[in-house]
């Protein structure tokens, strides 16, 4: 810009015409269909987060459950190899018992540790705890959560 020139100021506009004031009936009805409008939407994304993870969960569970009974077929094949190199020194009959007793004490431990497992499951403490809070908090009474 040169000396000569001076800066052209911008002109003022004639004041914005203010919108008339809505009632509270009016903005708890905006604020409503926006809430209303919120959780359809955090729905709506759950909802395809939880086929995603879905979907996932099902193709991890296809191949458990096809590496299991790779394991399975694993033990049959060692506990008939077991059985019959036992067999070898005391016989079939009795090597097959000797087999059985042994897949026996396995079922018993594995039994009992899982048992001893789901005794310590506590269910959902935390959830309980928050959810029996929603009332008071709804109705404006916080200090009886705490």
């Amino acid at each position: 810009m040169t000396a000569s020139q001076e800066p052209v100021l911008p002109q003022a506009s004639p004041p914005a015409r203010l919108a008339p004031e809505r009632s509270i009936g009016e903005l708890m009805g905006d604020v409503t269909r926006d809430l209303s409008t919120l959780l359809r939407q955090e729905v709506e994304l759950a909802k395809a987060e939880l086929r995603e993870s879905g979907t996932q969960a099902g193709k991890g569970v296809g191949l458990l459950a096809g590496g299991a009974v790779g394991a399975v077929f694993v033990l049959l094949f060692a506990s008939i190899t077991a059985w019959w190199g036992i067999g070898l020194w005391v016989g079939n009959v009795w090597s097959a018992l000797i087999v059985a007793a042994i897949w026996a004490v396995i079922a018993v431990i594995l039994v009992q540790s899982g048992r001893s497992e789901l005794a310590r499951v506590r269910g959902l403490p935390m959830t309980a705890e928050t959810v029996s809070k929603i009332p008071n908090a709804v109705k404006g009474n916080e200090e009886e959560n705490r």
